[in-house]
């Protein structure tokens, strides 16, 4: 990444302060620079300006706050259609997928920004320095800021509490917007990649007028992106497993063909050994014993290739509107509007069939049964798929309004500002679901049935027929009488809808109080009330029952959510200059802030900043600040439902011979579990799952669960900055930050229940096994709900450097380079309980949480003579491993768990970009070609245990992902 800093000693080129780039090195700054000289230092009017992190008005932009800055030029120049796409090649950018859009299941179009990898919900997103909405359950989507509307985007990367409140944890985000653009400007964006998929296509048109009295700027946008599927990409196309020490093309045991556990002894393999399970012999009719063989690996369901997406298909329009007008001297009125619409498409395998986990019996006389015997929760496992219902497909429509309108001005003729406003913002998200089986029916269809007297098969008894109901063969899924019997349960589609909105009303104030020997104290202070509300609907047929099962798949499953979360805040702000002028103190200011937030669910809370700007010399910057965080639940995290889905763990009660009465936490974590060691399994198990929210799971799982309240932490940063006078041009940074979350909002992982129950008897309440009957000891259910769990800290290092060469007479050449080391990345999950792990992520990646590989670069260099520019641009992602040693963090990269301690290693990998662009002058017009990814290069094979998306890390090896990419791009001006 490229930060690039203009020398302190011209002001005015601070304006144009940062520069960031994995295309974001692309920034103009020569050209800015250059403008500023020409004015001269008589003619430099040095007005005052908000930087993000801040909000006292100040000269000078270089502060205590770490903050990088992309400009509009960088983003026109990185190729990237969108802003999210552009922010996710940040270096300070970690941990688990930020763009739904990669992912196995697709999403909602969006991207979410996650800042070092706290997760996305620990970094606040601002327009024009107020706070934006989070989506329900996830962060903001910054695809809904258009591009071209966009001024510049600050990244903060320090805890912000202080001063914006809740969720500024890892880093804030300040999209800039332009509000004083000139006449009109139309561009088009083209790219594909050389796979012939991926395509993408976007246009925009933006016109401003700028008067005496005010300005107005609106614009339209729209842009759309293409499929392309797993089966188009030799590394995806199939699921590869390390099991068993093996390296093995494998899939999902739920198959067409059938996975199907018979009695022991029944069936053999060629070597004579007795094989648990059985599938359909291929091409036989499945109504006999006969028609069955031995189950293999080999048999297992190739879901990549059939369905699954690595970039799901999404189109996005959006309108927008700022304005201001000037009603006195010293009062102006301001309105910005904004709307988005974006429809998104994922898919995935057609839906697996698993008779025990979907609790459907198989009845015994079934009249396709040909084994004679009980299929399900209380008999024996089987397991397929309806292939011939198709994928399953999810359609998304979510909407994005929001208004932000007030009146500002100045006290008189004094140094003091106001603002007062009111913001609202609305979010509601359509989704059909396509694919899916009604259980109910299935239950009916797969229950008793018989052959009646005119040879129609029918449900139920002879005594007892089952009216409008279908008999299902589940024994030979593909068969063209059973794909019609599959159509009396299917489901097309299944609808549900999630609104939010978000009021808030502010009043802020800014000014200078009085004169010290070393400069001017500045106060800025403020108030705010703010409502989020929240109300989903679900599909009848999708509705949970308290185990996580409805109508339908564990998948889509979930439940209506109604309620409202509510805050009134208070902060103030003052910056108070030390010293000046004196031997090795060039300046000395020191920044105190604190805000007061009255929560009506949980409480009152304070959060505090304390930061310090040294110069010994001009050219040389000290920063430090140390600042309490916090983030308030949200409410998702409060009020949502029971869901489902079906969580994979390794069971600790496994092959147990600690008799009863020996360890009273072993018994209540082993209900149901023989104790003589034949209590066995496969490494992995899997169970129902319900993951709900705190109030549902206290008022109907465990009434002991501690209410949820806010997490809490505190923010370290010291750097420093040199600006060299005797070189023009370079700028070096250094940060070293550090940050710890205690008690952070998380619901209750499968694996961290089972194991924190055996270990220390708590969470017992969340775990349910059979107690009896052939899955004895099974476990059956585990609740998920939301609490305050453990404890976060990490820290590392931000580099930064950058340097213009003095012009030539063969153009001008600008470095750039910007870099973060991950030192710590620790997750203690139960702090002061037995058996409390601490999971070290730092250099790791883990599907649970992330790739937080120690070292993240960008560098470029920028090139420009004339009318022509070019760049280069390469991304690097440091080496990182899969699997752990410490077996107490149970984290081995064989899926087996028969090898605990498995690590795998994995070496750097660097993509590079270039980018080609030509200023037609005459015309006001530009154009701009790339190639992103150039040479090709392939993301690493980390296996399918591993991961749930294509054998790889999709969010950190997007670009790797899709491959050798073109774009083009034409802007005209008018």
């Amino acid at each position: 990444m490229a930060v690039h800093r203009v020398p302190r000693r011209n002001p005015a080129r601070n304006a144009l302060f940062l520069g960031i780039s994995a295309a974001v090195a692309a920034q103009a700054a020569p050209a800015a620079a250059q403008d500023a000289q020409n004015q001269g230092p008589d003619t430099q009017r040095l007005g005052t300006v908000v930087v993000t992190g801040s909000r006292i008005r100040r000269v000078d932009l270089e502060t205590s706050n770490p903050v990088i800055t992309i400009s509009k030029t960088a983003i026109e120049r990185s190729g990237k259609l969108t802003v999210g796409d552009l922010l996710q090649d940040l270096p300070s950018v970690a941990g688990a997928g930020s763009n739904p859009s990669v992912n196995n299941s697709g999403g909602d179009g969006g991207t979410y920004i996650d800042l070092r990898g706290l997760g996305a919900q620990r970094t606040l997103v601002l327009i024009n320095g107020r706070r934006m909405m989070q989506i329900p359950g996830n962060s903001t989507d910054v695809n809904q800021i258009p591009a071209s509307a966009i001024e510049r985007i600050d990244v903060l990367g320090d805890g912000a509490s202080s001063v914006y409140g809740s969720d500024a944890i890892a880093g804030v985000v300040n999209f800039v917007l332009r509000s004083d653009f000139q006449g009109v400007e139309v561009q088009a964006d083209y790219g594909t990649s050389d796979r012939d998929d991926g395509a993408r296509q976007g246009y925009s048109v933006m016109f401003g007028h700028t008067g005496e009295k005010g300005n107005l700027t609106v614009g339209v946008n729209y842009n759309k992106q293409d499929l392309a599927s797993a089966a188009n990409r030799p590394f995806a196309a199939d699921a590869f497993y390390l099991y068993s020490g093996v390296v093995s093309l494998a899939g999902s045991s739920r198959t067409p063909g059938g996975r199907i556990r018979v009695p022991a002894d029944t069936y053999f393999d060629d070597e004579g050994n007795s094989c648990g399970s059985v599938t359909l012999i291929s091409g036989r009719p499945g109504t006999s014993p006969n028609d069955y063989r031995c189950y293999t690996s080999s048999d297992a369901y190739n879901y990549q290739r059939i369905g699954n997406l690595i970039l799901t298909p999404q189109e996005r329009t959006g309108a927008f509107a700022i304005g201001n007008y000037k009603l006195t001297d010293s009062v102006t009125g301001y309105l910005e509007v904004y709307a988005n619409k974006t429809r998104s498409r994922s898919q995935i395998a057609p839906l697996p069939f698993d008779a025990q986990n979907d609790a459907v019996t198989i009845s015994a006389d079934n009249y396709y049964n040909p084994f004679g015997i009980e299929f399900g929760r209380d008999g024996y496992q089987l397991q397929s798929r309806f292939t011939s219902l198709g994928n399953r497909v999810i359609e998304q429509s979510t909407e994005n309004y929001s208004g932000h309108g007030g009146f500002k001005g100045n006290f008189g003729e004094s140094s003091w500002t106001w603002d007062v406003g009111f913001d609202y913002s609305h979010y509601s998200k359509d989704t059909n679901s396509y694919g899916y089986v009604n259980y109910p029916l299935l239950r009916n269809a797969l229950g008793p049935s018989f052959l009646g007297d005119d040879g129609v098969v029918r449900c139920g008894t002879a005594e007892a027929p089952i009216a409008n109901c279908t008999p299902i063969n589940i024994f030979n899924v593909n068969d063209p009488a059973t794909v019609a019997q599959l159509q009396s349960v299917l489901v097309n589609p299944k609808f549900d809808r999630t609104t939010a909105s978000q009021k808030v009303g502010r009043f802020d104030v800014a000014g200078d109080l009085f004169d010290l020997p070393a400069g001017t104290v500045g106060l800025a202070a403020g108030a705010s009330y703010r409502k989020d509300s929240l109300t989903g609907r679900v599909d009848s047929l999708s509705v949970s029952d308290s185990r996580g099962n409805c109508a339908l798949a564990q998948e889509a499953c979930g439940s209506p959510v109604s309620g409202s979360l509510d805050v009134k805040e208070a902060y103030f702000e003052v910056l108070v200059p030390i010293l000046k002028d004196i031997p090795f103190v060039h300046s000395l200011n020191l920044t105190i802030g604190d805000r007061y937030s009255k929560y009506n669910e949980f409480g009152n809370t304070n959060n505090w900043k304390v930061a310090v700007e040294w110069r010994p010399i001009e050219d040389l910057l000290l920063r430090g600040t140390v600042s309490k965080v916090f983030r308030a639940p949200t409410t998702i995290d409060v009020f949502a439902g029971p869901a489902g889905n079906a969580p994979l763990f390794r069971d600790p009660c496994l092959n147990l011979t600690v008799p009863v009465g020996v360890n009273p936490n072993i018994d209540a974590a082993c209900v149901g579990v023989a104790r003589d060691g034949s209590f066995q399994g496969e490494g992995l198990s899997q169970s129902n799952g319900t993951p709900s929210g705190n109030l549902w799971a206290r008022s109907n799982v465990d009434p002991t669960l501690p209410k949820l309240r806010p997490e809490f932490g505190k923010s370290f940063n010291f750097g420093v900055v040199y600006d060299p006078r005797w070189l023009e041009g370079l700028s070096l940074s250094a940060d070293l930050w550090r940050l710890y979350l205690n008690d952070y909002i998380g619901g209750i992982g499968a694996s961290l229940a089972v194991n924190t129950c055996y270990n220390t008897g708590q969470f017992c309440s969340l775990v349910h096994r059979f107690a009896s009957g052939p899955s004895s000891g099974s476990v059956d259910t585990i609740y998920q709900p939301v609490v305050n769990l453990g404890r976060f800290d990490a820290k590392g290092v931000d580099f930064a450097a950058r340097y213009r060469l003095p012009e030539t007479s063969f153009g001008n050449f600008s470095l750039s380079f910007n870099s973060t080391y991950l030192a710590r990345m620790d997750n203690s999950l139960t702090p002061g309980l037995a058996g409390n792990v601490v999971n070290s992520l730092a250099g790791k990646y883990w599907n649970e949480y992330g790739n937080y590989a120690r070292w993240k670069a960008v560098a470029g260099l920028r090139w420009q003579l004339g009318s022509f520019d070019a760049g280069w641009y390469a991304h690097y992602v440091g080496p990182f491993s899969v699997g752990s040693k410490d077996l107490r963090q149970n984290f081995s990269a064989d899926g087996s768990y028969l090898f605990p301690g498995v690590v795998l290693n994995f070496g750097a990998q660097t993509t590079h970009n270039f980018q080609v662009g030509y200023e037609l002058a005459a015309l006001k017009t530009r154009f701009d070609v790339g190639i992103d990814n150039a040479f090709d290069k392939k993301p690493p094979q980390i296996y399918q245990n591993n991961t749930l998306n294509s054998n790889t890390d999709v969010s950190t090896y997007y670009s790797e992902m899709i491959g050798r990419y073109y774009w083009g791009r034409v802007t005209v001006k008018f």
